[in-house]
């Protein structure tokens, strides 16, 4: 599998570089992140440890439906499927169609690298 390289920026910021993208003055890197945040408590909430276990056993599981995955994880369906469609939103996860209309969710990254700028620091005083 691949690395899911995620930014964290403003959102000034992330428009700011995509605008400097599209008139060519900054050229993405193959490095870059690919997925931004505009904090890192969004980052967070999205990479819960319910979360994360989820996606554990789904790359550990492959189950081949939604209703499988809900036996395997003890979660409601419902909510599974809202959770999964925010995970697919930022790629961490596919949803493929399946036999009858089913989705089949499908881990797609092994590792997430976190890109975030700190603040400069402080010029003694």
């Amino acid at each position: 599998m691949a690395v899911l390289r995620v930014g964290i920026a403003s959102y000034e910021e992330m428009k700011a570089r995509t605008l400097a993208i599209a008139r060519g003055d900054v050229k993405a890197g193959p490095r870059d992140p690919t997925i931004w945040f505009t904090s890192m408590e969004s980052f967070a909430k999205l990479l819960s440890l319910r979360n994360r276990e989820l996606l554990e056993t789904i790359a550990r599981e492959r189950p081949a439906s939604l209703t499988a995955l809900a036996a395997l994880s003890g979660r409601a369906k419902s909510n599974l499927s809202r959770t999964l469609h925010g995970m697919a939103q930022y790629g961490l996860v596919e949803l493929a169609a399946g036999p009858r209309g089913s989705l089949v969710p499908r881990v797609r990254y092994d590792r997430i690298q976190l890109e975030m700028k700190l603040p400069a620091p402080s010029q003694g005083t």
